[in-house]
């Protein structure tokens, strides 16, 4: 008996001896790391193990499991020819990456994304459980846990939204002193193209503004300050009386808010412009938030006074007071000013920098630098990069050198589907998990593609790239 497949004839024998494949999901990696430049990046700067480099960062956003599940997803998927993908043969990939090849791999990465456009810098901790490898070391990392850790920076293109670099520190390492190492490590890699750095809170410091505009070439940057600095509080003071008008107004993003802008000395004769910023939307919002807390803190007290007489909470916001006058033996008031201490620095935002002059666009800028953050939740959610199971530097530099790839794929991903408002009905679990049923059948050496979905077309479209072709394996080795 014979059956018929895209007009091929083929037999019973041949059909149950034929295999399928999962061929949509990792077609659309593909695709798009072709069109980013992001595969010739990889042939460029590990010619004998990029192919197992890209299927090992495919895999992380397929399936955001451990190296270990690879052979498995491998064996089921329609990807590079790379052969067996086992835990021996990955941890064998994680040693032969050399730190040269991962440099050289920034290189041409930037070189064929560098576009003009701002980066913003971020440092986060991720965890080990190993505590053989020379950079990690032990410290309560930024979500609050005491483990083995190493700090991460990473830089992102704010136009672009793609990461273009990161560096690994070792976990003992204070923010403030990666940062002129970080710039001098970029500035090697970008071949000194100009950049215009943003940063949060977390770098503020007056040694790291002196660094910046101290360097030989001067850095363009954008740094919030933080309200435990007393520069930040004197210049909202300066401010407070008169920024609420009219003419202060600006829109940010669909958000009204105040804004003026003041040039200031700063150190050895340099100048910066400190943009000062009021939500007065946001100040009534936290307003009506801290008085309901504290009508409630008054409540409670008053209800059983003696309980709370030891609660920090309490004593910040009220006296509580024994008083032989009261029934309760307590008296119970708010303190003085308390509230207005807690509103203080509520709805503001202080901004310095030595390039940006408009308070607008200032902030538009710094508004624009959550796609770090994404990133690295990115990085140690979907990625399963937020412990590192490793024992050796050179393994652990690597896995995270194949996080950093899978992190430009994801992030692609996840900018298309915000610019096509695609997360109204699929998520990118979801929408890879539905490629992944575009599959490929092979008989006698015939490849045979399954009809594709309303849904898959219109993923496939939304990305810009060609339709799977119906008889030729897309992948240009």
């Amino acid at each position: 008996m014979e059956v018929s497949l895209t007009e091929k004839i083929f037999s019973i024998e041949d059909v149950k001896k034929s295999s399928i494949l999962e061929h949509g999901a990792f077609y659309l990696l593909w695709s798009v790391s072709e069109q980013m430049g992001l595969t010739g990046a990889l042939k460029e700067a590990i010619p004998q193990l990029w192919k197992e480099v890209f299927t090992l960062a495919a895999h992380l956003v397929c399936n955001g499991e451990p190296f270990m599940y690879c052979a498995e997803w491998v064996e089921r998927t329609e990807s590079l020819p790379v052969g067996p993908m086992s835990s021996q043969r990955v941890s064998d990939i994680l040693w032969r990456v050399a730190p040269e090849a991962r440099e050289h791999f920034y290189q041409a990465w930037c070189r064929r994304r560098m576009e003009r456009e701002y980066l913003a810098l971020d440092i986060t901790s991720v965890s080990s459980y190993s505590e053989s490898i020379g950079d990690v070391e032990w410290g309560y990392n930024r979500d609050g846990e005491c483990l083995p850790q190493v700090n991460m920076c990473l830089l992102v293109g704010e136009k672009s939204r793609l990461p273009v670099y990161q560096t690994v520190y070792a976990g003992s390492l204070k923010d403030v002193v990666t940062l002129e190492t970080t710039i001098r490590r970029f500035d090697r890699i970008a071949g000194g193209k100009p950049i215009l750095v943003v940063m949060d809170k977390g770098l503020y410091s007056k040694k790291n503004i002196d660094c910046l505009l101290s360097m030989e070439r001067e850095r363009k940057f954008i740094v919030a300050v933080p309200f435990s600095s007393g520069f930040a509080r004197a210049q909202i003071e300066g401010e407070r009386k008169d920024i609420d008008t009219l003419n202060n107004t600006i829109r940010v993003g669909g958000e009204t808010m105040r804004a003026t802008t003041k040039e200031r000395a700063w150190g050895n004769g340099e100048k910066v412009y400190v943009h000062i910023y009021f939500a007065p939307g946001v100040a009534t919002g936290k307003r009506e938030d801290v008085f309901g807390h504290i009508s409630m803190l008054r409540e409670e007290a008053m209800e059983a006074p003696g309980k709370y007489t030891n609660s920090k909470e309490h004593a910040k916001y009220l006296n509580i007071r024994r008083s032989r006058k009261d029934p309760s033996g307590y008296t119970v008031s708010i303190r003085e000013g308390a509230a207005d201490a807690a509103l203080g620095t509520r709805g503001w935002t202080v901004l310095v920098s030595n390039d940006v002059r408009d308070a607008k666009e200032a902030m538009g800028i710094y508004r624009a630098k959550d796609v770090v953050e994404k990133g690295f939740l990115r990085l140690k959610n979907d990625l399963d990069l937020g412990r590192l199971r490793l024992h050796h530097q050179d393994r652990m530099q690597n896995k995270l050198f194949v996080g950093f790839v899978s992190l430009i794929l994801l992030s692609h991903l996840h900018n298309v589907m915000i610019d096509h408002n695609m997360y109204n009905r699929l998520t990118i679990k979801s929408m890879l998990k539905t490629l992944s049923k575009h599959r490929v059948q092979t008989i006698n050496g015939e490849r045979i593609l399954f009809p594709l979905t309303k849904t898959q077309r219109e993923i496939y479209e939304a990305f810009a790239i060609p339709l799977p072709h119906p008889c030729l394996c897309s992948y240009n080795l």
